[in-house]
């Protein structure tokens, strides 16, 4: 099927439609706003803030709602499916003025539930409740025993001293043990219900966190290796696989914290375990489609080994890593997976995909940021840095590297965009460590001194990177 054909069925989804974008900060639908705008679409969003970085011009209406102050990122994004479907009247009354016909249809986030319409208009870009549940991370290994992947040993427990205490001891590797919670509360995220322990005073601490959120507990050894994620789309003939991702995980090792710090893919796993992440996500793909019923994107985080790749997590969701991948071809991955969730199937195959592939690994790409919990830096801020491989620095002149900076419900976030440091072969984790120091050093946003993971996978002349 020829390119303009293919743009044609992506877009009648939302063709010419009123859309009503949200919830969520205004400058995550910036991009959105533009490509419905092409379409002939209408656009209001529902936001809860400005956010960092570009926002939509004035064509579209925008409605501020209240979104309550949060302590983490899981809990920010728990409030978008509440804040959605449950509009305060100002909200709902610019709704119906923007939309008097009904005609229109809600383009929301992953963390929005789509089994109900919202204000008698379908909702598309989240996830039906079952295809969320799937994020459990105490489900996902059953997912891995199902398809035959290799995986690290583990143990899933409650919350009771003593069991706990045996299976961090029969699990233990040299640098410890992760515990993971459960999504008995709902999703959780950004590695908020993850904790490193390695004594008694760690296990202490994250018992206590995890006693009031959580009934189980999977534990297993500490992972040394670059965090990584692999991701495919599950399409009606065949799943199809994307490139790896690495996912900035950096460590505070005197406090045994994980700081999430954005994803990209400039960094390559060797040629061997690159299939073997892919061909992972085939056969997950298609064990999602057989068992779930599922359509759309999906990705598998884990770590890079020394014996391989090892799954950790499973997110049913266009992922942030997932569109990093996709930031080739933005548009058309996004018109894609809203489809595809929808129920629509517009005839692209297998192949349309993965012929994607080889311009993802020409043209690199990544998010190099900070999301700071707590601390808040009171106003929005936008200036050039210098990167000089180790550090960056505020700059009075245009380098390639602007750094935004904006409060949150929960904090504030970071981001270097665009970001020229990031160069083919070089750690995205270098790169954000950086940012994280800066900061701590300008905002005091608490990170404290972080290290990256090393790569530790061995690459032999005939396992080199591509």
């Amino acid at each position: 099927m020829r390119r303009a054909e293919l743009d044609d069925r992506l877009a009648a989804l939302f063709a010419g439609r009123p859309v009503v974008l949200g919830p969520g900060v205004l400058a995550l639908w910036a991009r959105w706003t533009t490509w419905l705008a092409e379409l002939g679409c209408p656009t209001l969003v529902v936001t809860t803030g400005r956010g960092a970085g570009p926002v939509p011009g004035p064509e579209t209406v925008v409605v501020e709602i209240d979104s309550p102050a949060t302590a983490s990122l899981t809990d920010e994004l728990r409030l978008h499916d509440r804040l959605l479907h449950d509009l305060p009247q100002h909200a709902v009354d610019a709704i119906e003025t923007f939309d008097p016909d009904r005609r229109g249809v809600v383009l929301a986030s992953p963390f929005v539930t789509t089994d109900q319409p919202v204000l008698g208009r379908p909702v598309t870009g989240g996830r039906p409740r079952a295809w969320l549940d799937l994020e459990d991370k105490l489900l996902a290994d059953g997912i891995w025993a199902a398809v035959g992947l290799p995986v690290a040993p583990y143990r899933i427990v409650g919350l009771d001293e003593d069991e706990l205490t045996a299976a961090s001891r029969e699990l233990a590797g040299p640098q410890g043990v992760v515990w993971s919670g459960d999504a008995r509360d709902g999703f959780n995220g950004g590695g908020n219900y993850v904790r490193w322990v390695r004594d008694e005073r760690d296990a202490r601490t994250a018992r206590a966190f995890f006693a009031p959120r959580c009934d189980r507990l999977r534990v297993m050894p500490f992972l040394e290796g670059v965090p990584c994620s692999i991701h495919g789309v599950v399409l009606p003939d065949g799943t199809a696989a994307l490139r790896p991702v690495e996912i900035a995980v950096l460590r505070n090792t005197a406090h045994r914290t994980f700081v999430y710090a954005g994803l990209g893919t400039s960094w390559d796993p060797p040629v061997a375990d690159r299939a073997q992440m892919r061909a992972a996500a085939r056969r997950v793909g298609e064990h999602l489609r057989a068992a779930h019923g599922y359509r759309g994107a999906f990705g598998i985080d884990g770590v890079l080994t020394t014996d391989g790749f090892r799954p950790t997590e499973l997110n049913t969701r266009m992922s942030a890593g997932a569109t990093t991948a996709a930031e080739v071809d933005a548009r058309f991955f996004a018109l894609l997976q809203a489809n595809l969730v929808a129920g629509v199937d517009t005839g692209v195959t297998v192949a349309d995909v993965e012929a994607r592939v080889e311009q993802m690994d020409a043209e690199r790409t990544g998010r190099v940021i900070a999301v700071a919990e707590g601390p808040r830096v009171g106003r929005r801020l936008s200036y050039p840095v210098t990167y000089d491989g180790v550090s960056f620095r505020r700059s009075d002149r245009e380098t390639g590297n602007t750094l935004s900076v904006a409060d949150t419900a929960s904090g504030f976030f970071a981001q270097v965009d665009p970001c020229v440091a990031l160069e083919p072969g070089r750690r995205l984790a270098d790169v954000t460590a950086a940012l994280l120091r800066f900061v701590d050093a300008e905002y005091g946003a608490g990170f404290g001194p972080v290290e990256v993971a090393p790569d530790v996978r061995v690459r032999t002349s005939s396992n080199q990177t591509p």
